[in-house]
């Protein structure tokens, strides 16, 4: 069920730029079911929307969004994890909301305060980044006893090298300025200007003749599923949900404590 009555998802468009609202801020907008199955109906209306060329995923209060909801996904009862492939519900997959397509426009990621684990990856298939001064990211997948392959994939496809693999392999946060500098986002915006600094971004997309624009998008996101897909599959093989080590450290931090000691098992 929702936290509220409040949507999920927020859809707004202005200007031929749809806006598409994380709006589960109690939560810093943290993914469960409800939440991503609301944002895959956003993208599916975007996408066949006369009226919108470009979108803006962006997230309310004080974070774009801190990932998966630990609590929901996480700590699935281990017959849920294994009837589903993993921690996500089969209709309510976050890898498939820019890939579950027709029209392919493109997608800017309007990122602040806090791009966590499933978050990162949402951020990175999108097809530009602008973040907020100081916003700061991580994969969460390392210290929670999971594979970070599929964040290393994301992030060197945008060219994080060395980078990449640090932060994949410690789970260290690392900040917009960081990741501007080895070209993992396009653009840094000031204090409170990123949501204004990806709307006139997508703006000055959309006053192209679009389906130049959409050609070029469909491109990108077929070379990206590539690298994605390959990734993916090889961590569902691994099955790390299904470990004492991956429980451990889910149990620990939703009972907010040190993970630990873990036995590699």
């Amino acid at each position: 069920m929702s936290d509220s009555a409040e949507p999920l998802v927020i859809y707004d468009v202005r200007d031929r730029v749809a806006t598409i609202t994380f709006n589960r801020p109690a939560r810093l907008n943290a993914f469960n079911d409800d939440m991503t199955r609301e944002a895959l109906a956003a993208m599916r209306r975007f996408d066949l929307d006369p009226d919108a060329d470009v979108a803006v995923l962006t997230g309310a209060g004080r974070a774009f969004s801190s990932g998966a909801d630990v609590q929901q996904r996480q700590l699935r009862p281990r017959e849920e994890m294994e009837k589903h492939g993993g921690p996500q519900a089969r209709d309510a997959n976050s890898e498939n909301l820019l890939t579950d397509c027709v029209n392919w426009k493109p997608v800017i990621c309007a990122a602040h305060g806090y791009v966590l684990g499933l978050a990162l990856g949402i951020a990175l298939e999108c097809d530009l980044i602008v973040a907020e001064e100081g916003t700061k990211f991580q994969v969460t997948e390392a210290p929670r006893g999971l594979s970070g392959a599929k964040y290393w994939a994301l992030l060197n496809f945008r060219g994080g090298g060395s980078l990449a693999v640090k932060v994949s392999l410690t789970g260290e946060f690392f900040t917009a300025e960081q990741a501007l500098r080895v070209n993992i986002i396009d653009q840094v915006a000031p204090k409170g200007e990123y949501l204004a600094v990806a709307r006139e971004l997508g703006r000055g997309i959309a006053k192209n003749p679009p389906l130049g624009v959409r050609h070029t998008v469909q491109l990108r996101r077929w070379e990206l599923k590539k690298v994605q897909q390959e990734a993916v599959r090889t961590v569902r093989a691994a099955k790390l949900n299904l470990t004492e080590d991956f429980l451990e450290s889910a149990r620990a931090f939703v009972e907010k404590r040190p993970a630990g000691p873990f036995k590699g098992r």
